[in-house]
């Protein structure tokens, strides 16, 4: 009965209506954990304490955080752009969560199954540039809008990073489908069939490209507190600002998900033998968000010079002389399937 149901246009609407808003609750029930980790993080690599107070070990400072600013009133400035400025960080939210629809956690378990799921990702993270450029814009500040200037030059140089890497990815598996590029992975040496190896320096240059990607230390120019007080969003309070934030740490949560997908197996287990599966891939992210937060407490801030140098004259290179060499490596089939593996990942 249910599965006839499930097959007609309302039932199919109504599952993939449920699926969204669990994935919605996963991400945002993460995103409470992952504030109260990053801070946990640095204040233990400070020797501080940190959350501590509300709830047991602090564990409900994060929602404390989140009462406080949706109770709180917001302050518009005079002079804003009042549409705009609230669209910003709508957008900047929205566009953060929809690239989730096509991520798998495990083998079938994604709401969007696309041929093309790469591609949507790339693209929808690219529109987020928006969403910062529309919050500078509107707040009708100087400082506000300087600092959206540089969040988007930053975004668009390392964006140009992150998609030459992605097509050596491509190349290896012949396919964007995420679930292929997982079962590219999959052999019988466990982690050493995984792509990091085979892709072992664009890990590092990935890694690097989405802290800047996501304006995380020692990238984050754009907040740059001696220099423009808050970057974009200074002159955001409130809901408004909590969606900033909110957005920003989901796109982190994300390049933790792509790093785990593209170069460290997904949901397949690293140890032969051992059954794969979501917490796998789950695990995975947060390892790679323990690994964002460190460099946040142990890295120093970068200039905005030496920042953009590295994007442009160092990365930008590599990433392009490595998808030439992994486009020779693959049409020639060194060492077999090791750069080419499009019968595995189909």
């Amino acid at each position: 009965m249910w599965a006839d149901f499930f097959q007609t246009g309302l039932g199919t609407a109504i599952l993939i209506a449920a699926q969204s808003l669990l994935i919605v609750a996963f991400v945002m029930l993460s995103l409470l954990f992952l504030v109260y980790g990053d801070r946990k993080i640095w204040a233990a690599v400070q020797m501080r304490k940190g959350p501590n107070v509300v709830g047991p070990f602090g564990l409900l400072q994060s929602v404390a955080d989140a009462l406080k600013y949706v109770v709180k009133e917001i302050v518009v400035p005079a002079g804003v752009d009042r549409p705009v400025f609230f669209l910003a960080p709508m957008l900047s939210f929205v566009l953060a969560i929809l690239a989730w629809a096509v991520i798998p956690f495990d083998n079938g378990w994604v709401l969007a199954n696309i041929n093309v799921a790469l591609l949507f990702v790339f693209a929808v993270s690219s529109l987020e540039v928006y969403g910062v450029i529309m919050g500078g814009w509107a707040s009708n500040s100087k400082y506000a809008f300087l600092g959206s200037l540089r969040s988007a030059a930053q975004m668009i140089s390392y964006e140009v990073s992150l998609g030459l890497i992605i097509i050596g990815i491509i190349i290896s598996t012949g396919s964007m489908n995420f679930s292929a590029i997982v079962a590219a992975q999959d052999g019988a040496y466990g982690l050493f069939n995984w792509y990091w190896l085979p892709h072992l320096p664009m890990v590092v240059l990935f890694f690097v490209s989405a802290l800047a990607e996501t304006n995380r230390p020692p990238f984050d120019l754009p907040e740059a507190e001696s220099e423009l007080v808050a970057g974009f969003m200074v002159e955001y309070s409130s809901t408004p600002y909590l969606l900033f934030m909110a957005g920003e740490y989901i796109a982190i949560f994300l390049m933790c998900a792509l790093i785990s997908l593209l170069f460290f197996g997904g949901w397949l287990s690293p140890i032969p033998g051992i059954a794969d599966g979501w917490w796998w891939m789950v695990a995975k992210m947060w390892v790679f968000f323990f690994m964002f937060a460190m460099v946040k407490a142990i890295v120093p801030r970068y200039r905005y010079d030496q920042l953009m140098r590295i994007g442009w004259k160092v990365f930008l290179p590599l990433s392009l002389g490595w998808v030439v060499l992994v486009s020779f490596l693959a049409k020639f089939e060194v060492l077999g399937a090791f750069w080419a593996r499009w019968a595995i990942g189909g």
